[in-house]
C-alpha cells in the first residue's frame, strides 16, 4: 500500500506542477492581453476564453499522459490496456470499470481521480479569473 501512496503522490506532484506553471502562464497573459487591449471588439471576451479553456484542455490531456506513463512504468493494468485511456478513465472519474488494476496498484485509480477532481476544480478557478479579470476593466 505504501508504494501506492508514494507512486501517486509523486505522479500528482507532478502534474500539480505542471498545472501550476499552465495556470501562471494563463492569468499573466491574459493579464497583458487585457492591458493592452483598451477598444476591444465582440469577439474579444470569446476569443480569450476559447485561447484559455483550450490551454488548460492541453494540460490537463498532458496530465492523463504522465499518468498513462506512471501505469506503464509500474505495470499497473494488465497486459495489452489501453493505459491513456485507463488514464483518462480515472483521471475524469468516469470510472468505466472496462479495465482493472492489477490487485497490487488498485489505489492509483482512485489517486489519479482525486488528482483529476482537484485540478478540473483549479482550472474552473482560472477561468473564472480570467473572466473577472477581462470584466473589471
Amino acid at each position: 500500500m505504501l508504494a501506492q501512496i508514494l507512486v501517486g503522490s509523486v505522479v500528482s506532484i507532478c502534474n500539480i506542477t505542471i498545472h501550476a506553471l499552465v495556470m501562471a502562464a494563463v492569468v499573466r497573459v491574459a493579464h497583458a492581453v487585457n492591458a493592452r487591449n483598451k477598444f476591444r471588439s465582440a469577439g474579444y471576451l470569446p476569443s480569450l476564453m476559447i485561447a484559455t479553456v483550450s490551454v488548460l484542455m492541453a494540460a490537463h490531456i498532458s496530465e492523463v499522459f504522465v499518468w498513462a506513463v506512471a501505469y506503464s512504468i509500474v505495470d499497473a493494468a494488465p497486459v495489452g490496456s489501453r493505459l491513456v485511456y485507463f488514464a483518462f478513465v480515472n483521471y475524469t472519474t468516469l470510472g468505466s470499470g472496462d479495465v482493472i488494476p492489477i490487485e497490487r496498484w488498485q489505489l492509483l485509480g482512485p489517486m489519479t481521480a482525486m488528482n483529476g477532481v482537484l485540478l478540473f476544480g483549479w482550472s474552473t478557478a482560472v477561468i473564472f479569473e480570467v473572466l473577472r479579470r477581462v470584466m473589471i476593466k
